[in-house]
């Protein structure tokens, strides 16, 4: 029987992933606190669990290495070496490099064909500067004693915390044809339960399969046997298991959990996986859906059935009422169908947020700043179209501000701040979109030096710089290769981000504003759609054209006269509610012929962030569900357009870019 490991691939992603994650957040817990041993524990747990989960599928370089992360972080745990900062800075690499195959095999379907000696070589070199690598019997006889020890003190804690020690032994199928597959299998079952601290044979020979059919281990747990026997009873092609309480005898022949004198780092020897490793397609992307959630579309979909078939029943024999009642219902149907899909797209931003510890922790180190990282919201939900793109924006938008923005500690204390810089990032829903912010306390944009930069740079001569406002010399840092550093660092300095950064949005159908403060920081808000393919809208005609304006964009509709509007520096105004409102005569903007002079005129008020601004329509139609169309890449650059639709008669209605409007 030929076991295609390819089918698992998507899984082992994801899984990996996860893991992957934890051990990032763990290592910055660790790095603040070295003394704090579950952190150190939870880390080895995750290299262990990747390293036989990358070497059940064939991917021997992740297997490798992840095995020498673990020798270094069980001398930790043991106390033979002690933790520093360099260790901590080799298993961030070691991270980096875990996380890069991870994207490989994403791409590829196959590990890439780094071996990582180099990041091998430094995990041994802790090892050797720390231990004396002499194995003469006598040192050996001292590990068989530090291995009882170790049990035994193990036990000893255990016992001390109210929790069970267990011996546990295996025998497995005959005809189990991937036995070290196997063995992984039960392994990570029996670490949901608690801690496994023995295993005999070693974890090194049994992953290598160095073992008939029968293998044992001692673990700890806060649980009943019978719970844990129900669950090793779910994996298949085991024979016979031997769940007992423990009782102290000699462990020589076995070895502690992945023992750190184990140097053999060969790799796994499964030919089957490797075989099928190697013709892995590229790997589609997933996402992972709580379950009551597709509980409720699947609901929905039969009831959909069901009135779909009453429809067909009604639409010979029955009246006009009956068949609108019906319609009604349907479209109740089809509005929470539509609701409980658009649920099943959305993850939690988090995600995305939650590579930014990192960053700044290493940008922090590479300039020599102080920065504090406080994230908040990372709960709120977007669709898996925008995590996708939102990530790249969000690094540029956080390296400009610990680059750019907040100060040399020196500086900071002679301006009377805080030593430590801050850099906030937060996401919260607001109406039908979902609002990012990255917030800094640095030194905030200068206006003055932004438009002399312009005026250096010939966008801008002095006449037009002088008349330039605030806001709008600020947007200029928008401007593709304009940036008002004077160094090019590694970080930035260049030019090429803030223009990425506003395309990267707009190509989502989200705005990016920025608010500064010239010596208390700078603020960079972004809006984003809360979803990208359904949305409400309001129909409104120009002329014999019909378009769409987003409902989430429309804050009211009034009635003016044409006597009511001014103009103020060229730009036509109204007063609304105490305030001045910029009016937009969208049919000059979308070059439609104008020949009906009305005195009374209908406004919508659109809306994006705090500003507002009136459109001034021909007539409303009505409030519709549309279905947003993308316009094709010959189109797609097309202003003041986000979109079209298809209405109900079949004819297409163009949706309005409200955001570039305003």
């Amino acid at each position: 029987m030929d076991l295609d490991i390819g089918q698992y691939i998507n899984i082992f992603v994801e899984e990996a992933k996860e893991h992957l994650q934890n051990m990032n957040d763990v290592l910055l817990e660790l790095e603040k606190d070295f003394s704090h041993i579950e952190n150190i524990n939870e880390i080895f747990r995750v290299a262990h669990t990747l390293k036989g989960m990358s070497g059940t599928m064939g991917f021997h370089n992740m297997a490798n290495l992840t095995h020498e992360m673990e020798n270094v972080l069980q001398a930790v745990r043991s106390n033979e070496i002690k933790l520093s900062e360099d260790i901590i800075d080799i298993l961030f690499e070691c991270f980096d490099a875990l996380d890069s195959s991870v994207s490989t095999i994403i791409s590829e379907g196959v590990e890439n064909s780094d071996t990582n000696e180099p990041l091998i070589s430094k995990l041994r070199n802790i090892l050797s500067k720390e231990k004396d690598i002499d194995i003469s019997a006598e040192l050996e006889v001292e590990e068989k004693d530090k291995i009882n020890d170790f049990i035994m003190e193990a036990v000893k804690k255990a016992e001390d915390e109210g929790l069970s020690i267990y011996t546990i032994d295996f025998t497995l199928s005959e005809s189990c044809m991937l036995k070290s597959a196997r063995a992984f299998i039960v392994f990570n079952t029996l670490e949901t339960f608690g801690e496994i601290i023995y295993s005999n044979p070693s974890v090194e020979d049994i992953e290598d399969e160095k073992f008939e059919f029968n293998f044992s281990v001692i673990m700890v747990s806060s649980n009943e046997k019978s719970d844990i026997l129900k669950e090793l009873k779910q994996i298949s092609e085991i024979e016979k298991i031997d769940l007992l309480d423990f009782e102290n005898v000699d462990y020589e022949e076995g070895s502690i959990i992945d023992e750190s004198k184990t140097t053999n780092t060969s790799p796994q020897k499964n030919d089957k996986n490797e075989k099928s490793s190697g013709h892995q397609g590229k790997v589609g992307k997933t996402v992972r859906v709580d379950i009551e959630r597709l509980d409720n579309l699947m609901n929905l979909v039969s009831e959909l059935i069901i009135i779909k078939t009453r429809m067909d029943d009604l639409s010979e024999k029955t009246t006009g009422e009956n068949i609108t009642e019906t319609i009604e219902y349907l479209e109740r149907i089809t509005t929470s169908l539509h609701d409980a899909v658009m649920k099943v797209r959305m993850v939690p931003i988090e995600r995305v947020f939650n590579r930014f510890p990192r960053l700044v922790r290493d940008l922090s180190k590479e300039l020599g700043k102080e920065i504090a990282l406080e994230m908040s919201g990372e709960e709120t939900e977007v669709d898996r179209t925008v995590i996708d793109e939102i990530g790249d924006p969000l690094i540029h938008l956080i390296r400009n501000s610990i680059d750019h923005g907040i100060e040399l500690p020196a500086d900071r204390l002679k301006n009377g701040k805080d030593e430590k810089g801050t850099v906030v990032l937060k996401s919260y829903p607001d109406g039908n979109n979902v609002v990012i912010e990255v917030e800094d306390d640095g030194k905030g944009l200068d206006h003055n030096v932004i438009r002399n930069k312009a005026i250096e740079k010939g966008i801008l001569d002095e006449k037009e710089a002088e008349s330039l406002s605030v806001e709008d010399s600020i947007s200029l840092l928008f401007e593709a290769g304009f940036s008002t550093s004077e160094t090019i660092s590694d970080v930035s300095g260049r030019g090429v981000g803030l223009d990425v950064v506003k395309s990267k949005i707009e190509a989502i159908n989200g705005n990016i504003e920025v608010v500064s403060s010239k010596g208390k920081g700078t603020k960079f808000i972004i809006r984003i759609p809360l979803t990208l393919a359904i949305i409400q809208a309001l129909l409104i005609k120009l002329s014999h054209e019909i378009y769409a304006i987003p409902l989430s964009s429309i804050t009211e509709i009034i009635n003016i006269s044409q006597s009511q509007i001014r103009d103020v520096q060229g730009q036509e105004v109204v007063l609304y509610r105490g305030m001045t409102l910029p009016i937009i005569r969208l049919k000059n903007v979308l070059d439609i012929s104008d020949d009906d002079e009305k005195e009374d005129l209908i406004v919508v008020v659109v809306k994006k962030g705090d500003k507002q601004a009136g459109l001034i329509v021909d007539n409303l139609i009505g409030q519709q569900e549309i279905v947003i169309k993308s316009l094709g890449k010959y189109l797609s650059g097309v202003k003041y357009l986000s979109g079209a639709t298809i209405l109900g008669n079949g004819n297409i209605s163009l949706i309005l870019d409200v955001n570039s409007l305003i």
